[in-house]
């Protein structure tokens, strides 16, 4: 962003609420069925929508932009783009000019990915927080001459110290994904009160424990392979017994929540408590049909 403009991190709090959604499935949907979905999250009062970029989906600042012109007071933010995707330079003219053609409605999330899913696209993956490093450098030299009223506010995807740390010196704060209430609490220790802290939190819902917990498996299982999050949760204390078997009744219980839709409000007041500004909550459903039906019965308890 240029160096004589700052992101008014309060304004970017009031936009994106205190509950938002993060999404996967729009990367695979046509742009006419994605606007549809994003216009239903806003009409339920979701403040913010988070997209994954995957490999073979649809490139992130694109499908933002389709998003942004499917509704009118929606955040949008990814969640995150692939810094291996793109150079600094275009994360850069991207970004800014979805904030200035939406009203200020984007937020740049930033992320390194994993080693499996970079190599498909022809790099080599480098050291995660001196790659980042690098990247934000050249984002902060790259030139933009077009108009640009507020600069979109960029969070970092981080996990542990060394990128939590960045995420508070570098950008606005940090996005937090696979994670518990009580890396929440640590995150929010590391960052400092001054940053944004976003944390996913997948929800299931169904108050049965075998087929919640099905569901949960089913969903954490491509995680569990990659170390990064690995990692992450070994530094929270859980060991690899609790990564057998697609995880442990505990580690599920943890990373997922299940159950009815006040068990699932408690889940996501515990991150709000912990130091969470937004939590942005992924429904684990089978197509967007029922990815809507969960957000319109979890909306009267989230959004309350």
């Amino acid at each position: 962003m240029p160096n004589n403009q700052t992101v008014d991190l309060a304004a970017v709090k009031q936009r994106i609420g205190k509950v938002g959604v993060w999404l996967s499935l729009l990367g695979q949907e046509s742009a006419e069925r994605s606007r549809r979905a994003a216009a239903t999250i806003e009409e339920l009062g979701y403040g913010a929508l988070w997209i994954a970029e995957l490999l073979g989906g649809k490139e992130s600042l694109v499908n933002s932009a389709i998003l942004l012109t499917g509704t009118e007071r929606l955040v949008v933010a990814t969640g995150i783009a692939n810094i291996y995707a793109r150079d600094a330079a275009a994360a850069v003219s991207g970004a800014n000019a979805l904030a200035e053609a939406s009203g200020g409605r984007f937020v740049l999330g930033l992320g390194v990915s994993h080693a499996p899913l970079v190599a498909p696209r022809g790099h080599d993956y480098g050291k995660p927080v001196e790659t980042m490093r690098t990247y934000l450098d050249a984002m902060d030299k790259a030139p933009y001459d077009a108009p640009l009223p507020e600069p979109p506010a960029r969070v970092l995807a981080a996990l542990r110290t060394r990128m939590l740390r960045l995420a508070a010196e570098r950008a606005q704060g940090a996005h937090t994904y696979f994670v518990t209430p009580e890396h929440t609490a640590r995150a929010r220790e590391i960052l400092g009160p001054g940053s944004l802290l976003v944390p996913e939190q997948a929800v299931v819902l169904s108050t049965g424990p075998d087929r919640a917990r099905a569901i949960a498996r089913d969903y954490m299982a491509f995680y569990l392979k990659l170390p990064n999050y690995l990692n992450s949760l070994r530094e929270m204390g859980w060991t690899d017994d609790d990564f057998a078997g697609g995880g442990s009744d505990a580690l599920v219980d943890a990373i997922v929540a299940w159950g009815d839709p006040e068990t699932i409000a408690g889940r996501v007041r515990a991150h709000h408590e912990a130091g969470a500004d937004h939590v942005c909550v992924q429904p684990l459903a089978r197509d967007l049909d029922e990815c809507s039906d969960h957000l319109h019965q979890l909306a009267p308890v989230l959004l309350a």
